[in-house]
């Protein structure tokens, strides 16, 4: 199970988590902040668990090149 989690409120609109990570993460049209897909808030952290480890390389990816460290990516 891969969990990724993204505090959105922090986000500064870079993009490079959509670039490494497409299927997991869009750019809002609204507020020009990243949206991970299919994820539930909680006061503000954005998680999603997702079975299919093949996500893993991607999302990792995308959490290193965050430059403000709002992404992290955990295995259970």
């Amino acid at each position: 199970m891969v969990i990724i989690t993204l505090q959105r409120d922090k986000c500064i609109g870079c993009n490079y988590c959509v670039e490494f990570a497409p299927n997991q993460f869009r750019m809002s049209k609204k507020d020009g902040k990243s949206v991970l897909l299919k994820s539930v808030n909680k006061k503000g952290f954005h998680t999603l668990k997702d079975p299919n480890m093949e996500i893993l390389p991607a999302c990792e990816k995308a959490a290193d090149a965050c430059p403000v460290h709002i992404i992290s990516v955990k295995v259970s």
